[in-house]
């Protein structure tokens, strides 16, 4: 397979191949020795076996690639993942349904809301909620949810520029990214693991003042990315070093379950978001934007792309927050069994709830004041079942698996990570091509090894 070019059409349809032909049907060790054998004793063909991390810098984590190279040319690349594995869906198993957020927010750290959003949709399924769910609360979902794949998108496509030596493509891309965790800090009170996407709605509603500024930044953010497109097209470096590299067609991304920008990248504009909608996406004006050149620099443009259309979908949703009351239109399903309070205010110290708070809590029936108690402590029971939901995540598709058996936990959650599932097209992009090109093409897949060794 190569990386630089696609694959030529001659010698295929003839049967002959170029070069040598392995079995690889099982039982042929003793051809593979012999084979290896026959290399190192031939002049020009040594062969020298290198690792690229576990902490090489440009593997956007604990990630470790085995290369084979002759000379400069990768023959062969095997991905070793496991070094960051924290155990978050096995933790899940001893932890309430709502308490499930504050883990599945932690795998792909860079689009936390994702998870949770994946996670709550499933469980919400089981719980046969869907329909119940709040508009507004759809509508905060969808804020966050686009916010998040800006500052994600960013988050990969400024660290790109770094590893090819451009450190101010980097600098515009944090810089915007860091506005776009302003907003998310001033939500839900945290840059990144929120846990504010809970079954059955959010935490709680927008803070005062948080529209206006997000209209701020809307004012503001179409100007960075033309900015920022505009100093990454202009440098000659970074196209020569991105396009025609780490080739990848609509047929191997087929083959390899390869989704998001990377499919789109070849010709096919798969998104979730139209195809199968969730959270009311269905009523929202967007494109789906695709390139042919099913290269490194396709995968860069369709990020940039998308980024243009998330700004789109904010402002939408905007205007929709805009004209409704929250005070007439809740964040959490009204159910007292299964929605957390939603309704919270600081006090004075701005560390615990108000005095006025408190006492609302407190002057409720003694009943109520217990059950309270034990929704927060043993949680609400789940119906026995499974479900599965999927997303279109920065990266792809992002699923939930989350299996019942009626109790207060979850037997099982299971996390379909697009980046998990991307790493092994590694060996496709890679091998044949120069050492110097793994780098933009694991760039251009952006991983999060988080996700991967959940």
């Amino acid at each position: 397979m190569t990386s630089q070019s696609p694959p030529r059409a001659s010698g295929l349809d003839d049967g002959t191949a170029e070069g040598r032909v392995y079995n690889v049907s099982g039982q042929d060790w003793d051809q593979l020795v012999a084979a290896a054998d026959e290399a190192a004793d031939t002049p020009g063909t040594g062969h020298m076996v290198i690792n690229m991390g576990p902490q090489h810098p440009s593997t956007h984590g604990v990630l470790r690639l085995i290369l084979t190279l002759d000379g400069e040319t990768v023959t062969e690349c095997r991905v070793g993942i496991g070094y960051l594995h924290t155990g978050i869906e096995k933790n899940m198993e001893y932890r309430t349904w709502t308490q499930g957020v504050t883990f599945c927010t932690r795998a792909d750290y860079l689009m936390p809301i994702f998870n949770e959003t994946s996670y709550c949709l499933s469980v919400e399924r089981l719980l046969g909620i869907e329909d119940k769910i709040p508009d507004r609360a759809n509508i905060i979902r969808v804020l966050m949810m686009e916010l998040n794949r800006i500052g994600s998108h960013l988050g990969g496509l400024g660290p790109f520029g770094l590893e090819l030596g451009a450190t101010t493509i980097f600098m515009q891309g944090v810089r915007m990214r860091e506005n776009v965790l302003d907003l998310m800090e001033l939500i839900t009170g945290l840059r990144m693991n929120h846990a504010y996407i809970r079954p059955g709605g959010v935490a709680q509603d927008l803070p005062p003042g948080a529209l206006q500024k997000i209209r701020e930044f809307l004012r503001e953010a179409p100007r960075w990315t033309g900015d920022l497109r505009k100093l990454i097209d202009s440098n000659t470096i970074f196209t020569g070093r991105t396009k025609g590299v780490a080739y990848l067609d609509l047929e191997g991304c087929i083959a390899l379950g390869v989704t998001g920008p990377i499919l789109r990248s070849a010709g096919l504009p798969w998104d979730l978001r139209k195809s199968q909608p969730y959270c009311g996406y269905e009523t929202y004006e967007f494109d789906v934007l695709t390139r042919t050149t099913c290269d490194t620099y396709g995968r860069y443009a369709i990020r940039m792309d998308e980024i243009d259309q998330s700004l789109r979908i904010v402002e939408q949703c905007v205007d929709r927050l805009a004209g409704s009351r929250p005070a007439d239109d809740p964040v959490m399903i009204p159910d007292a069994k299964i929605g957390w309070p939603a309704r919270l205010s600081l006090g004075p110290d701005g560390l615990g709830p108000s005095p006025e708070h408190i006492a609302h809590i407190m002057g409720q029936s003694m009943e109520a004041l217990i059950h309270h108690f034990k929704l927060v402590t043993e949680g609400f029971r789940v119906p026995a079942g499974q479900a599965y939901v999927p997303v279109e995540s920065p990266k792809g598709e992002l699923g939930c698996h989350v299996v019942s058996d009626g109790g207060t936990r979850p037997y099982r959650v299971h996390m379909r990570d697009p980046s998990f599932h991307h790493l092994q097209a590694m060996a496709a992009l890679c091998e044949g091509a120069m050492l110097a090109d793994v780098i933009p093409a694991i760039a251009s897949i952006d991983p999060v090894i988080g996700g991967v060794d959940r």
